[in-house]
């Protein structure tokens, strides 16, 4: 059974059939699980001539590059060594859980911090919206019906004058 071991990223050839199944929302929270705890799974690569080919990792491979890591743990194999056969069996399972608890609390911290956000700028908006009510001791304006020139003291008052004059409050 082969040993992981640190290969040099730039060696590593993506096949272009692996390269459109890159998702990027996929890369950021791999790179944030191995800032967090470091990579547990190495990549599956096979040599060809001066070159790796990737078989296995795209993800974790993409993840490593966003973080300017020079190299990356993988397995040199064929296709049909697979990296996960490398570790036990309940160990792989324990790593796959610990692996999605942290992806879900990522999820959830970040659509919280969404929705806090949205919920600012409607309040933001709702606030910059309403009138602002008038300062004690000036009036809070002329009313519309045709200049009278009468003033109003309280914001009742003003409602009330706005209904008589038919104008919008």
């Amino acid at each position: 059974m082969p040993s992981p071991e640190n290969l040099p990223i730039d060696q590593i050839y993506v096949p272009l059939k692996k390269r459109e199944t890159l998702r990027p929302e996929v890369v950021e929270e791999i790179a944030a699980s191995i800032l967090e705890i470091g990579q547990q799974i190495p990549i599956l690569v096979r040599p060809d001539e001066s070159r790796l080919v990737l078989l296995e990792g795209l993800h974790r491979l993409e993840a490593c590059k966003a973080l300017g890591e020079t190299t990356i743990i993988g397995v040199r194999g064929s296709a049909e060594v697979h990296p996960k056969a490398l570790l036990s069996d309940s160990a792989v399972i324990e790593a796959e859980r610990d692996k999605m608890a942290r992806l879900r609390k990522l999820r959830l911290e970040k659509e919280a911090a969404e929705r806090s956000t949205t919920a600012a700028a409607t309040i933001a908006e709702s606030k910059s919206a309403e009138p602002r009510p008038a300062r004690s001791g000036k009036s809070i304006g002329r009313g519309s019906s045709g200049g009278q020139g009468s003033k109003t003291k309280t914001l009742s008052e003003w409602i009330t004058q706005q209904k008589r004059d038919g104008g919008r409050y």
